[in-house]
């Protein structure tokens, strides 16, 4: 391998550490060393040393939070922040850095700049976040899942969001459905920390359906909600399999007729790889609703349905399922236009574009 890296820098979430671990297995299958920049208090703390991948650390964290703590302290954590990652940039040299969002990218990014290593953006939302409209500027190359991301303010080029291999290699709609009968498949999802207001409505909105035992039900309620999930739908009186957490996506994804879940942008990017309709409730607390912009991508093409996180009762989200879930034909020509959207070569274009940097950084 290359003496001198590619760096990536990712932290906290599966929607960052995720598409950060796609590129990743690119890089390292094209003989390039990769190493990470991340903290220690993120997802990238367990997945990344998994995959034997060199983790560089910064100690400190995000700057979330509104007290006057918070506050007074902000500058001195981002002073020691960058100083750690101006550090990781003169012992290893990196060819090129690539950011795919979450805290390090901030101080990360302005040490690439600072020490003249070419900086690649990748924003994974429809919205780009403040870190990444800041960072864009300083930029080699920006790169966006989403068409307007950046609201015209920086050149940025669409590629979508590097999707898992054994997700986006799923047969089309049409080979799945073929020789489905029987109850409707439906699959719940509120992300790997679940999400309360799913586990305590779609219960009951199955129970509204005359006939529920017409849905067969997983649903990933977050090891937090696990109980409460479960009681639930005992309480409604419909048999489920609930879960704390799915270790095996792809194969949920590929067996689900319907899938309920929150519109996070690696969430609607692996929708429209595997072609499968959903019902889309935005977290309402997403910084600059950008998962209400995320899941327009797929409502716009008739392949979703959206429905605020303010709206969501049992009686709307059962009107919606009786109004899907007639027969699998409306449910396979929303997948069809899923997978329509799906950009399957996400992880490549974004390696080709370190490769082409580094190449000339050499």
């Amino acid at each position: 391998m290359n003496a001198r890296p590619i760096l990536i820098m990712a932290g906290g979430t599966g929607g960052h550490v995720f598409p950060a671990l796609a590129l990743a297995r690119i890089l390292r299958e094209k003989s390039l060393d990769v190493v990470w920049l991340g903290t220690q208090r993120g997802l990238e703390a367990r997945v990344v040393p998994a995959e034997g991948i060199a983790l560089e650390w910064l100690s400190v964290g995000g700057l979330r939070g509104k007290g006057l703590v918070t506050l007074l302290a902000a500058p001195f954590r981002l002073a020691v922040a960058l100083t750690q990652a101006l550090r990781v940039m003169w012992r290893r040299r990196p060819l090129v850095v690539v950011g795919l969002g979450g805290f390090v990218t901030g101080p990360g990014g302005v040490a690439a700049w600072l020490t003249r290593r070419p900086l690649v953006i990748h924003e994974q939302n429809a919205i780009a976040g403040f870190t990444n409209r800041c960072l864009a500027h300083l930029a080699r190359e920006v790169l966006e899942a989403f068409p307007g991301s950046f609201g015209g303010a920086v050149q940025a080029r669409v590629i979508g969001n590097p999707v898992r291999q054994d997700i986006s290699a799923l047969p089309p709609p049409a080979a799945r459905f073929a020789s489905r009968s029987g109850p409707i498949r439906v699959l719940v999802i509120g992300g790997s920390q679940g999400a309360a207001r799913l586990n305590a409505v779609v219960p009951f909105a199955l129970a509204r359906l005359a006939g529920s035992a017409r849905f067969d039900v997983r649903h990933q309620a977050g090891e937090r909600w696990l109980e409460a999930a479960r009681q639930s739908y005992a309480n409604a009186g419909v048999r489920a399999g609930v879960h704390p957490f799915i270790e095996d996506m792809a194969e949920a994804y590929g067996w689900a007729d319907l899938v309920i879940c929150r519109s996070g942008a690696l969430t609607v990017s692996e929708l429209a790889a595997v072609g499968v309709g959903a019902i889309l409730v935005p977290f309402p607390a997403a910084v600059d609703d950008h998962q209400t912009h995320n899941a327009q991508y797929l409502v716009r093409e008739g392949a979703a349905v959206l429905i605020a996180d303010r709206e969501l009762t049992a009686e709307r989200l059962a009107g919606e399922l009786q109004r899907l879930c007639a027969g699998r034909g409306k449910l396979l020509a929303m997948a069809e236009r899923a997978r329509l959207l799906a950009k399957p070569r996400a992880a490549h274009e974004l390696a080709a574009s370190c490769l082409e940097l580094a190449r000339r950084a050499a």
